[in-house]
């Protein structure tokens, strides 16, 4: 079986299996397996670095969530919530082929005009952004690294 790409992320023991000619990827969130795209990969590493490494419970962790945005339907990646169900972070993630542009970030920015999160998470699997906005001040800063579920600002 033929292994995705190595990402900039730890590794983690994906259930994979071929199905009908296709490798598909069981995604613990959604509890069904899904068809392996790069971008399928680079979310299933997000979602258990989340949880594994980060301390985000699974539970609150919602992947492929929908929004409406100038009354078109659209799809976050990863929609994080705390534990009073507020949106705490989106994440846009892309295929490790497709670079980290202006355009991506003004594409979080626009589903941020609906969820208003605290964080955001931009990714490729190869570069990571991560971003705290204050709301209060309209000011925002990129972080370093992501913060644990329990040093979130939430």
């Amino acid at each position: 079986m033929l292994i995705p790409t190595p990402l900039n992320l730890p590794s983690y023991p994906f259930k994979l299996v071929r199905d009908k000619n296709k490798l598909v990827i069981f995604d613990e969130i959604r509890k069904k397996y899904l068809v392996l795209t790069p971008e399928e990969w680079v979310r299933q590493h997000w979602i258990q670095h989340l949880i594994n490494t980060k301390g985000f419970p699974k539970t609150l962790i919602q992947s492929e969530g929908g929004l409406k945005l100038n009354s078109l339907q659209k799809r976050t990646d990863i929609v994080v919530f705390n534990n009073l169900g507020k949106r705490v972070l989106i994440a846009e993630l892309k295929a490790p082929s497709v670079k980290i542009t202006q355009a991506v970030f003004d594409q979080v920015a626009r589903y941020n005009m609906v969820h208003r999160v605290p964080y955001l998470l931009v990714s490729n699997g190869m570069q990571h952004f991560y971003c705290q906005i204050n709301f209060e001040n309209g000011s925002y800063i990129f972080l370093e690294e992501l913060p644990h579920y329990t040093e979130l600002n939430i």
